[in-house]
């Protein structure tokens, strides 16, 4: 059963142009993993520096193990970490069949 990765992304507040170039740039690499089915990046109305990230994995491992522990991963947290004031908890969720 896929999961989906949550994030919300408190980004500094003046560098919300500098971070939407680097993501633009960093969802290249996180395309390219094993496991990876899609991702969207939402801005909010209300709070213009936060951001909601979504990411679909065909397993939590795929993110866990496989993206973190790559070499890719690296230069994902290279582009993106440094716009992050607090940086952000990711969550894994799996659908409710209801």
């Amino acid at each position: 059963m896929p999961i989906l990765e949550v994030a919300m992304l408190n980004v500094i507040p003046g560098r919300e142009s500098e971070f939407e170039a680097a993501f633009r740039e960093a969802s290249t690499i996180i395309a390219s993993r094993p496991g990876y089915r899609w991702h969207r990046l939402h801005r909010c109305l209300e709070e213009g520096w936060r951001y909601l990230l979504t990411v679909e994995w065909e397993r939590r491992e795929d993110h866990t193990e496989g993206f973190r522990g790559s070499p890719e991963y690296r230069l994902w947290r290279a582009l993106l970490h440094h716009f992050y004031d607090p940086f952000p908890v990711v969550e894994h969720f799996v659908e409710v069949a209801l």
